[in-house]
């Protein structure tokens, strides 16, 4: 047995390290389950008691997939792993609140070259401070050792989570209608979407990202490692506010394919809205990263957010009253646009994205200052 143990150590998986970052993250993991969640830490899979699914009339499951993306790289680079796992619970949980659905549970997997135990354990510690924030349960998990596939400090993150929705309470295109108002919800920055094209402009200018910016305001790494901003317990608390009941259609969460592609998702067909660019100013980090790249905020609509983290498609007469509570509840908000139904050409919209055949969406105007 030793001798086996022996050979699997001497490929370089580390089973004691795994042990050990086990041990660093239960406590952080135990600190989301609440009564629902049977058998605790540690098992094979993951129990969550669906008892409460027994008063709905039709209970939905909404589930959803992701991963971080190359924002990892950097906090590789700069040797900080503690906020990483809040943007994967935002990129994963934020999907399943745009059908309406409440979370109920999430597991994560870790890959990597070799297991740190304290930095898995910060990445993990992240993860379930967003489930937390999230009210989601995080109640499995995976850390798999890939030395030879994967260099010492890589790794990469991916977790999958699934909520509930009544089917009379499914939010979507099918309840838009004409003179619906679109809010903006803002992002906190980057997000977790369009490293690749930041890696790519910082790595042509010779910028490292333990350097020190002024025009970014400060490291470049912990600028951008900025952790993605979460909307799921805002938008459940509107939703489920008895004075504010049906005033929320639909929801768009803007990530891979940006802002007017991902708002055509979640119209209906024969629909166009025109966002108004004018309604915002984006961040700096978008500005400076656009300055750097020689090109204009708008060439980069189809990557980054630009400041909008999440669309709200909302009944005209209950649009001020929702984009206040959202706003009292630390989600800056505002009207973007309008949804028309009325025919027009529809040259230089989007048509929907990633198979939906959805509405059609274009930014107009002039970025705010």
């Amino acid at each position: 047995m030793n001798s086996m143990s022996n050979s699997y150590a001497q490929a370089g998986v580390d089973t004691h390290a795994g042990d050990l970052a086990v041990e660093l993250m239960k406590a952080a993991v135990s600190n989301t389950h609440g009564p629902q969640v049977v058998g605790g830490f540690g098992g094979f899979a993951g129990l969550f008691d669906v008892s409460a699914l027994k008063r709905f009339d039709r209970p939905l499951l909404a589930t959803s997939t992701d991963g971080v993306g190359t924002k990892v790289a950097i906090a590789q680079a700069i040797d900080k792993h503690d906020t990483i796992g809040q943007d994967l619970v935002g990129m994963v949980v934020d999907d399943i609140i745009v059908v309406g659905a409440t979370p109920l549970f999430m597991t994560d997997y870790i890959a990597c070259g070799k297991v740190v135990p304290r930095r898995i354990a910060d990445i993990v510690a992240g993860i379930a401070r967003a489930c937390s924030d999230t009210g989601t349960a995080l109640i499995g998990g995976e850390t798999a050792e890939h030395p030879g596939l994967l260099g010492p400090d890589d790794y990469d993150v991916a977790g999958a989570a699934v909520g509930a929705v009544e089917a009379d309470g499914l939010l979507g295109a099918h309840l838009v209608e004409d003179g619906d108002v679109v809010l903006a919800l803002a992002s906190s920055g980057l997000h977790s979407n369009g490293f690749s094209l930041v890696r790519h402009i910082l790595a042509g200018r010779g910028i490292g990202y333990s350097d020190a910016s002024a025009e970014l305001g400060g490291v470049v790494g912990e600028v951008l490692l900025e952790p993605t901003r979460l909307y799921t317990s805002p938008l459940l608390r509107v939703l489920g506010d008895p004075a504010l009941a049906g005033a929320i259609h639909s929801l768009s969460h803007v990530t891979g394919g940006g802002i007017a592609a991902n708002l055509a998702r979640v119209l209906p067909q024969g629909s166009w809205v025109e966002v108004d660019r004018s309604s915002w100013s984006p961040a700096p980090v978008f500005r400076v990263l656009s300055d750097m790249a020689g090109s204009t905020l708008e060439s980069s609509e189809g990557t980054w957010n630009l400041g909008i983290g999440m669309f709200a498609v909302v009944k005209a007469d209950a649009a001020g009253a929702v984009s206040a509570a959202l706003t009292a509840d630390g989600i800056p908000t505002w009207q973007a646009g309008v949804v028309s139904l009325g025919a027009r050409d529809l040259a230089g919209f989007e048509q929907g994205a990633k198979g939906v055949d959805g509405g059609a969406v274009r930014l107009v105007g002039t970025y705010a200052g």
